[in-house]
């Protein structure tokens, strides 16, 4: 399970730090003024407006704005907390990635279902969607796995009725 889970840990670091930096430069922009951000930052989200043809962060639907909120308030924070938890290897960190996961699925499920259901969404943006699915997914799976396969220690010993039987 070693390789595995740091090829797995590698990636969700990754989208992580991908959604550590997007969210507050270019999602808040669909719930924030513009006058909020330097004038980089807002051509940086009209070019992936442009490129991406994603029209809800044109048209704001309430919907959309909530989920952006929700991402701003809770999946950023946790994302931050994911990258804090890899990186140091904390125990705690399947409980969040389990969270960052489900929060995920569900916020992009309505996203797509919006997409997929308007047909006004391009090809680019559904994939590019789609690919937010699967890392929600991933989270989900890696939150449900053990963090390590070693025998839990109380000290420096063996945790009591874990410890092996000495053979002859």
């Amino acid at each position: 399970m070693g390789t595995p889970c740091k090829v797995v840990d590698g990636l969700l670091l990754v989208a992580f730090m991908a959604s550590f930096v997007t969210a507050p430069l270019i999602c808040s922009q669909a719930v924030l003024p513009e006058t909020s951000f330097p004038e980089s930052v807002v051509r940086l989200k009209q070019s992936y407006v442009d490129e991406s043809q994603d029209y809800l962060m044109v048209e704001k639907p309430h919907f959309f704005v909530a989920l952006v909120w929700l991402e701003l308030t809770f999946q950023w924070p946790l994302a931050l907390l994911n990258i804090y938890g890899i990186l140091a290897s904390k125990p705690w960190f399947n409980t969040t990635c389990l969270i960052y996961g489900v929060s995920c699925i569900t916020s992009t499920s309505a996203v797509l279902g919006e997409l997929i259901g308007s047909q006004k969404a391009s090809e680019k943006l559904v994939q590019m969607h789609a690919v937010f699915m699967g890392v929600g997914a991933l989270a989900m799976v890696r939150g449900l796995v053990p963090q390590s396969c070693k025998v839990p220690t109380i000290g420096k010993r063996p945790a009591p009725g874990l410890a092996r039987k000495k053979r002859a």
